[in-house]
C-alpha cells in the first residue's frame, strides 16, 4: 500500500495545535516573537538572562527583591560530586551534547521532590538545571583540553561566570552582554520539536528533569538545535565571502541541505536572526579573518535571491558563537543551556493540568493478512 500524497510533508504536524500555552507566542507574518507578552526585541535590549528565565518560569517580570533571590539561587552553580566524576571520567570520549544529557539526569539525584510533578518540586529542579548545566559544559570543555576546571563564582552574573569558567579569564563587559543577549534569544520558542518532546514526556507524569533530558536529546539533531553547528561547518568549507555565492548556488543546484534557512512557522524574517545578525556584524569589526559575518551575509543574500528564503536563528548564531570563541561542538549545548528555562516553563505548564499526549497515525502498511502455513 503506498503512502497517500497528502501525508507527505517536510514538517510533520505542521499547523496542528497540540496545546494551549501562555509561555510564548509567534506572529509568523510580522516576524514577532514574544515571551509572556514581551517582545523578544525589548527583552534582548533591556533584560538579563536571569530576569528572562524568571519571567518564563513565573509568568511575570520580577520585582527587585524577587530577582535578587532568584539570582542567588542561580548562583548555586557547584556540581554534585557524582556529576564531577562523570565529566572527568568521560572528558576524552564523550561529545559535549552526550555529556550534557547525562549530567542533566544526574542533577536530579537526591534532589528533594525527585519524581514529583508538583510545581515547587519542578521549580527546584528547573533552577538547579539552569544554574548548573553551564558549569558542566565549561568543566567538560576544559577537561578535554587537559586544563584545570575553573570554579564557578557566585559573585558573577550568569554570562560572566560561564565565560570565565570556559576561558579561564574574566570576560569584558561587552562580551558578557553579547553572550547574555544570545542566551535570551535562545531561551524559548513555542512548540518546537524539543519543547514538544518535553511536554510529551511530562504528559506521562514524568518529572521535570526527565522531560528536560528528553528535550536535550531532541535538540541534538541537525534538523533542530544541531543546525547552528552544521551551518558553521558550511561557512568553514566556503572559506570567504567571495567564494560563498558560487558554493551556495552549487548546493542549491544539487538540492543539498543549507542549514540556517527557512522555518516551519515564519513567513517573515526570524526576529531572533535580526538580533543575532546585528551582533555578528558588530563582532566582525574586530573579529579578524575569515570574516564570518561577511560569509554569512553573502549566503543570506544568495539564498534570498534564488529561493526567497529568510535566515532562521541558526544562521547568525553560528557566527556569533564563533566570534565569542566557542568551538563548534559547544554551539548546541549552549543552545540547550539557554533553552532550559523555556522547556521548564512548558513542563510546569503541562504538569499544572496534565493530560497524556497521544496522537494517532495513518496506517500505510499491508492490509490484514493470514499467517502462512509452515511445513
Amino acid at each position: 500500500m503506498t503512502q497517500p500524497a497528502t501525508a507527505k510533508k517536510s514538517v510533520q504536524l505542521s499547523g496542528v495545535v497540540v496545546a494551549e500555552s501562555a509561555v510564548s507566542s509567534i506572529d509568523p507574518d510580522a516576524g514577532v516573537l514574544m515571551y509572556r507578552g514581551y517582545d523578544i526585541a525589548d527583552l534582548t535590549e533591556h533584560s538579563t538572562y536571569e530576569e528572562t528565565a524568571y519571567l518564563l518560569l513565573h509568568g511575570e517580570l520580577p520585582e527587585s527583591d524577587a530577582l535578587e533571590a532568584f539570582t542567588r539561587e542561580l548562583a548555586q552553580r557547584e556540581l554534585p560530586q557524582v556529576a564531577v566524576e562523570a565529566i572527568d571520567a568521560s572528558a576524552a570520549t564523550a561529545s559535549p551534547m552526550d555529556l550534557l544529557r547525562t549530567v542533566a539526569s544526574m542533577l536530579s539525584f537526591g534532589l528533594p521532590g525527585q519524581g514529583s510533578t508538583e510545581r515547587e518540586a519542578g521549580l527546584t529542579a528547573a533552577t538547579r538545571l539552569i544554574a548548573q548545566l553551564p558549569t558542566a559544559i565549561a568543566r567538560h570543555h576544559r577537561r578535554r583540553q587537559g586544563l584545570e576546571p575553573v570554579a564557578p563564582d557566585s559573585a558573577l552574573s550568569y554570562s560572566e561566570n560561564f565565560l570565565a569558567m570556559l576561558t579561564g579569564v574574566p570576560a569584558d563587559e561587552r562580551t558578557a552582554r553579547i553572550f547574555d543577549i544570545v542566551m535570551i534569544a535562545h531561551a524559548e520558542h513555542e512548540m518546537n520539536a524539543s519543547t514538544f518532546t518535553a511536554r510529551v514526556v511530562a504528559g506521562t507524569g514524568a518529572d521535570l528533569t526527565a522531560a528536560i533530558v528528553a528535550a536535550i536529546a531532541a535538540l541534538s539533531g541537525p534538523l533542530h538545535g544541531g543546525a547552528n553547528a552544521a551551518a558553521m561547518a558550511l561557512f568553514e568549507q566556503w572559506g570567504s565571502a567571495e567564494q560563498t555565492p558560487a558554493a551556495v548556488h552549487e548546493m542549491l543546484e544539487h538540492k543539498e541541505k543549507l542549514f540556517g534557512f527557512g522555518h516551519p512557522l515564519y513567513r517573515a524574517y526570524d526576529p531572533r536572526a535580526v538580533i543575532l545578525k546585528r551582533l555578528s556584524e558588530e563582532l566582525s569589526e574586530t573579529g579578524g579573518e575569515p570574516n564570518w559575518f561577511a560569509i554569512t551575509d553573502a549566503a543570506e543574500r544568495t539564498v534570498f535571491d534564488e529561493k526567497h528564503l529568510y535566515p532562521n536563528v541558526d544562521l547568525y548564531s553560528a557566527s556569533v558563537y564563533r566570534y565569542l570563541g566557542m568551538p563548534t561542538d559547544l554551539f548546541t549545548p549552549l543552545f540547550a543551556a539557554s533553552r532550559t528555562a523555556g522547556w521548564s516553563a512548558h513542563v510546569l505548564e503541562q504538569h499544572s493540568d496534565n493530560k497524556i499526549i497521544r496522537p494517532s497515525a495513518t496506517y500505510v502498511g499491508e492490509p490484514r493478512r493470514s499467517y502462512p502455513e509452515r511445513p
